[in-house]
């Protein structure tokens, strides 16, 4: 998504600002669950990208936070 606005994604609402090296999601209530977050990107040359680490963290409470580890993608 080229620009940035409020989206509704499987049952979750969230505003998503787009940037040129990230995207950033803003979410209000995370009920009881399992959510994962998907969204398109198109790569048009090939050659061995990094996708970087996911990060989440509460705005209330930083000591509340995780983070993924980053993939390896290679386009032939």
């Amino acid at each position: 998504d080229v620009l940035s606005g409020y989206r509704w994604k499987g049952g979750l609402g969230m505003y998503q600002s787009t940037k040129d090296a990230s995207t950033l999601f803003f979410v209000d209530v995370f009920r009881k669950g399992e959510y994962v977050i998907e969204y398109q990107v198109y790569i048009n040359r090939k050659g061995v990208y990094g996708a970087g680490a996911a990060t989440i963290q509460s705005a209330y409470a930083p000591e509340f936070s995780g983070r993924s580890g980053g993939q390896v993608i290679t386009v032939l």
